[in-house]
């Protein structure tokens, strides 16, 4: 199922950015275009090119030719100029426009492109109606020089693990921008811009895949559930919290020692069950002694996280519920992503994972830290390989980065 909002509709199809008014100042949106202008500036259309070979591109279908198309059609919008040319056009990602109700943007690396442009184009424009726009044939001897391109320089790795700031149309301070920071963690991880609202992520394809794949979300009903669950903190097990809630407890009252916590851990499971009239048959006694246990492997996080800089020597994390927030950041980007959400089903979502994190922590660093814990209970079972050591980088980079989110957003807001 589409959902439209009939208050979304709006005529910005195509990118639009206007020539600025003394050549050599224009503040690109990303530092992709501003690059890209230096060499349009300079008339180096090969190094242009070599640039969108490790970037990809992005290309306009409207969304029922894209909804409609086989696994091995790739629709793609073209224009018949005065002069009897065909045309088709392609952008960078910082670039590109708000998201339409019915137009949509696929992502192509240039080797892709080389097959799926129509043999009947004779011209692609890049970046058309922007300062940094280039046009190049599409011949066969073109399209074997995008070929051999594409094998040298395209790296899917290189794309990933990095930070991309929008520096023109990203939100002001406030509650939508604190939002979207909290998904920064899968921004870096994924190489996304993480402060834009003018959501395209992978493509329109690429967006349904991807949570399809990951996620299990193939619907916008699926959609509404899963993003619900993640801002009410219910995907990640109750139970990670609850042991870490019993420890707060007993700081509070001046205690917290691991023997302590394991004690109120299984005091507490089995008042409850007494309350409830659970029957503590031998199952209830193993989920008790899995809690216990799961004490002593937060500990030994914890030790890690202080001995790479993670916390302080004394620090400890006092919640979890950041893993699900930062996820439920990202979410709501992939349901508009998909089509599957409306843009302002994305805000209200994106707004309230910001209240969620700040109701709950003090700093991005808290924030983030609360992020790992619960990623590596989730997939690391205490190998502190790769479910590790990848969002540990992250964290370091979100936290030097001068374009970092947490340092360039407050975590508190007004």
């Amino acid at each position: 199922m589409h959902v439209v909002s009939e208050d979304e509709l709006h005529d910005e199809f195509f990118p639009s950015i206007p020539p600025p008014e003394r050549a050599t100042r224009w503040q690109a949106p990303t530092d992709l275009e501003q690059h890209l202008y230096k060499l349009t500036r300079s008339d180096n259309a090969y190094a242009y090119l070599r640039t969108l070979a490790t970037e990809g591109v992005y290309y306009p279908v409207r969304l029922d030719h894209a909804r409609e198309a086989a696994e091995d059609e790739y629709p793609m919008l073209t224009v018949d100029t005065s002069d009897g040319r065909v045309v088709a056009q392609v952008y960078t990602a910082g670039v590109l426009p708000r998201p339409h109700p019915y137009l949509v943007y696929e992502y192509a690396t240039l080797g892709a492109l080389a097959h799926i442009v129509p043999e009947q184009v004779d011209v692609l424009v890049v970046n058309a109606a922007t300062p940094c726009e280039q046009y190049f044939l599409t011949d066969d001897e073109e399209r074997d020089v995008w070929l051999d391109l594409h094998h040298e320089l395209f790296e899917p790795d290189e794309l990933m693990d990095r930070v991309i700031t929008r520096r023109t149309r990203a939100p002001e301070p406030g509650p939508l921008l604190h939002g979207l920071a909290c998904g920064a963690h899968l921004c870096f991880r994924n190489g996304d811009p993480w402060n834009t609202p003018h959501w395209h992520g992978m493509g329109y394809q690429g967006e349904r895949e991807r949570i399809s794949r990951d996620w299990g979300v193939n619907s916008r009903e699926d959609w509404l559930e899963m993003q619900k669950e993640l801002l009410d903190q219910e995907v990640s097990p109750w139970y990670w919290d609850f042991v870490l809630g019993a420890r707060n407890a007993l700081l509070r009252g001046g205690n917290g020692y691991p023997d302590q916590w394991r004690d109120c851990v299984e005091a507490t499971l089995r008042a409850r069950a007494r309350e409830s009239r659970t029957p503590t048959d031998p199952d209830f006694d193993a989920f008790v002694g899995r809690m216990r246990d799961l004490v002593g492997e937060i500990l030994r996080y914890e030790a890690r996280f202080r001995a790479d800089g993670l916390l302080p020597p004394d620090g400890i994390v006092r919640s979890v519920a950041a893993w699900d927030i930062g996820r439920a950041s990202k979410m709501a980007r992939w349901g508009l992503g998909a089509r599957y959400a409306t843009e302002t089903e994305m805000h209200t979502a994106l707004e309230s994972a910001s209240r969620s994190a700040q109701a709950v922590y003090g700093s991005w660093e808290e924030f983030s830290v609360g992020y790992i814990l619960g990623r590596c209970l989730h997939f690391d079972e205490e190998h502190f390989g790769p479910w590790y050591t990848t969002v540990l980088d992250a964290h370091r980079e979100l936290t030097t980065d001068p374009d970092s989110p947490w340092l360039t957003v407050t975590f508190t807001t007004p």
